[in-house]
């Protein structure tokens, strides 16, 4: 799903066309290029060239992730889907850590570990870290699968107002009697927020969106609960708080969670519209800050 991916969708493709192909095959690629005025088409046609799997589907207008993924669902063939947002790099195992699972019939969902590229040493850096560790160790207790997930092809569409598509989907999934699994072995790299504004952003709409899904679907994300998280910020002490640095900067990272999920819950009871969300575009171009580290 991409939405002026111009700086990373080239190196995303890359990466899926290089992955390590031991218990399935990658039998199409398939990219819905949502609303894009920026050079994301001309770069997906150009690849579609050179690999007949690479099938781009252009929606005219931007009308949201969940629309993009619906076009997706009704276009894809294969019995195992994999949804990838165009700015996650998956590491070049990582599709067949999610893949494998499902030699068991009863796992219809799997997910993998994103880490974020962000630098540890700054403030922003250690939030964003401080999150996806967080959603690691709550994940391995009572998954909770984003950013990279794979899934049995049966359902045909999700909320067309979802602002959190995966937690749709594992909704869904869940709902069928399927289980759950959490491969924290799949590495994908992620670029979280590098200003306190586009965080609260971010995580003001994620917030929104997993009070909406709960209330629309009967289901709650792991990640709602508040003592699940607060115990693990203090049982990885070594992360959270070995320095005095590091405490104050958690300190700081849980006020703008909590703060964020004060804005979510308002925009909620507002019943604000979250499926198209303003481009936070400090998570953007992956490889360019690869390649500065």
């Amino acid at each position: 799903m991409a939405y002026n991916e111009e700086s990373n969708i080239a190196h995303t493709l890359l990466a899926v066309l290089t992955q390590q192909q031991y218990s399935f095959s990658i039998n199409e690629i398939i990219v819905v290029a949502s609303g894009c005025t920026d050079q994301t088409v001309p770069i997906v046609t150009a690849m579609a060239r050179r690999d007949r799997r690479i099938r781009l589907y252009t929606q005219q207008y931007r009308e949201g992730k969940a629309s993009a993924i619906n076009l997706f669902l009704q276009q894809a063939t294969g019995e195992i889907l994999i949804l990838l947002g165009a700015d996650v790099i998956p590491e070049p195992m990582a599709f067949e850590q999610l893949c494998a699972a499902f030699k068991n019939p009863y796992i219809g969902m799997t997910g993998g570990r994103p880490v974020p590229i962000n630098s540890k040493d700054t403030f922003m850096g250690h939030a964003v870290h401080l999150l996806w560790y967080l959603h690691d160790r709550l994940a391995r207790q009572e998954p909770k699968l984003g950013e990279a997930i794979a899934f049995r092809n049966v359902i045909t569409a999700i909320p067309a107002k979802s602002a959190v598509d995966e937690i749709s989907i594992q909704a869904f999934i869940s709902q069928l009697g399927y289980q759950l699994h959490y491969q924290p072995a799949c590495i994908v790299r992620n670029k979280g927020p590098l200003t306190i504004q586009d965080f609260l952003q971010q995580r003001r709409r994620i917030y929104a969106g997993h009070l909406q899904v709960q209330a629309s679907q009967g289901y709650a994300a792991s990640t709602l609960k508040v003592g699940p998280i607060l115990w693990q910020i203090l049982a990885c002490h070594a992360i959270t708080m070995r320095t005095p640095r590091q405490l104050i900067w958690t300190l700081g990272a849980i006020l703008l969670e909590g703060y964020a999920r004060l804005q979510g819950y308002y925009d909620y009871r507002r019943k604000k519209d979250q499926h198209i969300w303003q481009m936070i575009s400090s998570t953007k171009n992956l490889h360019a800050d690869r390649l500065t580290r």
